[in-house]
């Protein structure tokens, strides 16, 4: 058997009936839902990310994104592990460029928001750091949800470098988007951006934080003093 279908079959081991009954509704797969259509067996993440790193040194760049291709959504989470554990191990910017490629040729099956918050920052804002960022403003710009969901997350890598600018002007891009998903993702990267320079937060979220979305800014004040968070919910900063 290759290593194809024998990740597969390890991954259908781990299966469970009751949490593949579950996760469709938790990811929104029904058919009005933002994950319709998506197919679920069962798998937890810690036995996805096990797999992964048993099998990603050995499993080629063109299995994994075959994998990435497969309806079965525990099936393209654990390729797109494989893709960020390949990704840190890699050495050369020919070699981390191939995954980049990859990786924004197939978006559309990036399609949920665990798919994508456990691999643009690593992938996309990993690359990206020094390099010029116009993709993530094409994919903030599009009509695209998860485009737009790896444009703001793609920059909690930039954050963590305590780069802040990217993710305060995609925010400025997104502040009218009408999906929570996207107010979640914003109002979580602002906090992020707070945790480690609560000035750039303030007055980011003072000039701008009356059209922001509710959610977005419960997001971006959760770690505010108590006093604090009540004056920007009450309009009163």
């Amino acid at each position: 058997m290759d290593h194809y279908q024998t990740i597969k079959g390890e991954l259908q081991q781990y299966a469970d009936k009751e949490k593949a009954a579950f996760l469709p509704k938790f990811f929104k797969a029904g058919p009005d839902g933002y994950g319709a259509g998506d197919v679920f067996i069962g798998v937890t993440v810690p036995n996805q990310r096990k797999v992964a790193k048993k099998y990603y040194q050995q499993l080629p760049l063109d299995v994994v994104e075959q994998l990435l291709h497969e309806p079965v959504h525990e099936y393209r989470l654990t390729s797109l592990f494989m893709l960020v554990y390949k990704y840190e191990k890699l050495k050369t910017d020919a070699e981390k460029k191939a995954i980049v490629d990859l990786y924004l040729a197939n978006t559309a099956y990036i399609n949920n928001w665990d798919l994508v918050d456990s691999s643009a920052d690593k992938i996309l804002g990993a690359y990206l750091l020094d390099r010029k960022k116009n993709i993530l403003y094409e994919f903030a710009e599009s009509s695209d949800l998860w485009q737009q969901r790896m444009a703001v997350i793609a920059t909690f890598h930039f954050i963590k470098q305590n780069r802040y600018d990217d993710t305060l002007k995609i925010a400025v891009i997104l502040l009218p988007h009408r999906h929570d998903l996207i107010h979640k993702a914003v109002g979580w990267m602002l906090r992020e951006i707070g945790n480690r320079d609560f000035a750039v937060e303030f007055n980011f979220l003072k000039q701008h934080y009356r059209q922001m979305p509710r959610t977005m800014l419960r997001y971006a004040i959760e770690k505010f003093p108590e006093d604090l968070r009540q004056q920007f919910l009450k309009g009163l900063v």
